[in-house]
Formats: C-alpha cells, structure tokens, sequence
C-alpha cells in the first residue's frame, strides 16, 4: 500500500504524539492518585502542564492541520486500524468512516479524536504495521 501521506510525515506525527504522550499526565494517574495526593505533590504535577506541553500540542496540532483532507482522514483510519477497531482487510470500511467523520466535524473533530486517542503513537504505528510499512530506517525526526 502507497499512503497518500507520505511515510517520512507519519514518522513525524509519531514522533511528536511520543513527545505529547509523555507530557501529558494520563487519566488513570490523575484518578488513581487524587485521594491520596497532598499539596506538595500537586505542585510537583504541574510540570507536566507548562508551556513545554503546550509547544508540543501546538506543534502536532500543526503538522495534522497541514495535512489535506484525504491525508488526515487517512491517519485516523491508521489509527483505528492499529487500535484493532478494524482490520486491514476493512481499510476502505476505516477510511470511509473517518471521511463520514471529517465531512460532519471538519478537520478540527479529526484532530480532536486523534488527541484525544489513547496510545496514539503506538496506535499508529500499529496502523502501519497492518500495512508492513515501518518507520524503522526513516530516522530521526525534528
């Protein structure tokens, strides 16, 4: 399969969901802590939602906005292909629903589902590998 992004931009997109991912406090932390958490920890917490966070999001919201329609719909359909809500063999069944998604919210509610997914990197490397496309060999990104 040739994406219609190129590899070298869904590396990137990986990349930097790595950068945001690790920044961004999990829900499950946030819940699972909350009851037990005193004033001194919560201080230590808000590093994670500095201007750090916030430049990364900036950023991979940026490089998903540059992509066209058919290319950011096609990430998302990577995605749920790697999160096993479809299978390979049902990627034109993916992409269509991702397109249904786009046509009724725009590109922000396609961005919006992207950043709000759990895992999305590894998601979407999964995606790829349904694929045998890799990012191993792209190299490093910035």
């Amino acid at each position: 399969m040739d994406p219609a992004t190129p590899l070298e931009t869904l590396c990137r997109i990986v990349l930097r969901a790595r950068e945001y991912e690790a920044q961004t406090p999990s829900d499950y932390d946030a819940d699972e802590s909350a009851d037990n958490v005193d004033d001194e920890d919560e201080g230590s917490l808000s590093v994670l939602d500095d201007s750090i966070n916030d430049s990364v999001e900036e950023e991979l919201r940026a490089i998903l906005d540059d992509l066209g329609e058919d290319q950011l719909t096609e990430v998302l359909a990577f995605c749920w292909v790697g999160s096993g809500n479809y299978e390979a063999s049902d990627w034109d069944e993916a992409l269509q629903e991702a397109q249904e998604m786009h046509d009724d919210g725009g590109s922000e509610a396609v961005i919006d589902e992207l950043l709000e997914m759990p895992m999305l990197p590894s998601v979407l490397e999964a995606g790829l590998a349904a694929f045998e496309l890799s990012c191993d060999g792209v190299g490093e990104l910035s």
